[in-house]
């Protein structure tokens, strides 16, 4: 579809589809050959479909396609006349590669890249923050071998995928993702992140892997986590101790200390680390580490209260798209429904900053999911529900990156 392309007399589907450009999806195309290996089902089509099933929140392939069969009517509008059979999609879901679905997310990331908000964060003197976390999404399945516990009962073992994540703080958006078996420990993610220098980190403890915090430091990239309770360490300075005096709150003690990298359990080095201790306003004690000497202690508390932003992500994400049930049985299958519940919720991020709605995440997809093809203006719809329903359908929009 062309970009400038107006959306008067198209279904709200068809208008958020325009935010994703056509040679996005045909570059997509080229690079896996993703038409080559599976003819039955072109992408954009299966594309299509597949959004239309996260968006309309359907949990199985018979509700998707049995949805669609009732719009036959309007799939013109989303560029195919006839609603794709239960075992085509089915099929393609098994045998097309996840790994199209996955460059679409990245590329449509890269084009809306300037068009996310970049401003600061409230008491934040840095730039460049991510976020890291996982999350494991559970089934009853052994497409991925080795997760979980046998089943009292006998039958399968309860199993799950694991979505290893890289948020940006400053817009909001995932920026990388790998996906592994539930079993998978998290710290193995960090091996696989490519970052520049002057890059900040936040993680919880589950990731403290001391070899990498060394790299980083080398590589001028900083990090904040907090300490784990039984940490081997060595104080060389104490720089700021309050815990002697009465109701003292904040940095209650700043020290310099150092812990062993070791490699085949033998000492290669002594890692130069900072290890503050803060106190809450509600007198919570939290131990904070970083490898980064110069920021005030006090942001080293701010920057880990930042942490929550990806589990906020996390509960937006499952709270309104269909992670509880699965469209296939296959590991490729499951990444791509995973992969296509991103797409969706950056489409919806799109979307509601060029609306400039109030209107809650949740509250604007409950909107979107009940008109998914009603013929009505998308982003005044969206702005103003009722205001815009009453309004004649000759306003016209057009998304430009």
């Amino acid at each position: 579809m062309r970009e400038d392309k107006k959306f008067t007399g198209q279904p709200v589907l068809s208008q958020i589809l325009d935010v994703i450009p056509s040679s996005l999806i045909n570059k997509a195309n080229r690079k896996h050959l993703a038409n080559r290996y599976y003819k039955r089902l072109p992408l954009r089509i299966h594309l299509v479909s597949l959004l239309y099933g996260v968006l309309s929140y359907c949990n199985g392939l018979r509700e998707m396609c049995e949805g669609l069969l009732a719009c036959e009517g309007r799939l013109l509008h989303l560029g195919f006349d006839k609603a794709p059979a239960r075992s085509t999609l089915s099929d393609a879901n098994s045998k097309r590669s996840y790994r199209v679905f996955e460059t679409i997310y990245e590329e449509l990331l890269r084009q809306y890249h300037s068009f996310f908000s970049d401003s600061r964060l409230k008491g934040l003197s840095i730039r460049n923050l991510k976020i890291i976390d996982s999350s494991t999404i559970q089934l009853f399945s052994e497409i991925l071998r080795g997760v979980g516990r046998n089943r009292l009962d006998g039958g399968r073992k309860k199993g799950g995928i694991k979505v290893h994540a890289m948020m940006d703080a400053f817009s909001g958006v995932t920026e990388f993702v790998r996906m592994t078996e539930a079993r998978e420990h998290d710290r193995k993610f960090l091996y696989h992140l490519k970052l520049p220098a002057n890059s900040w980190l936040v993680f919880d403890k589950a990731y403290t892997v001391y070899h990498q915090f060394a790299k980083w430091s080398s590589q001028q990239i900083w990090f904040v986590t907090r300490m784990k309770d039984n940490a081997d360490y060595q104080v060389t300075k104490v720089m700021v101790d309050n815990t002697k005096k009465k109701k003292a709150k904040g940095v209650l003690k700043e020290q310099y200390i150092t812990v062993a990298v070791k490699q085949s359990g033998i000492v290669v080095q002594r890692l130069k680390l900072r290890r503050v201790t803060f106190k809450t306003e509600e007198g919570k004690v939290y131990v904070f580490v970083t490898n980064n000497f110069t920021l005030p202690a006090s942001q080293v508390a701010i920057i880990y209260k930042n942490r929550w932003m990806i589990e906020l992500l996390f509960k937006q994400i499952k709270q309104n798209f269909p992670l509880r049930y699965f469209w296939g049985e296959s590991s490729n299958a499951i990444k791509m429904q995973v992969y296509c519940v991103l797409i969706a919720q950056l489409l919806m991020v799109i979307i509601r900053k060029k609306a400039a709605t109030k209107k809650s995440f949740a509250n604007m997809i409950t909107v979107i999911r009940l008109h998914l093809m009603s013929y009505v203006a998308l982003l005044e719809f969206i702005k103003d529900t009722y205001k815009a329903w009453r309004k004649t359908h000759n306003a016209s929009f057009a998304f430009a990156t």
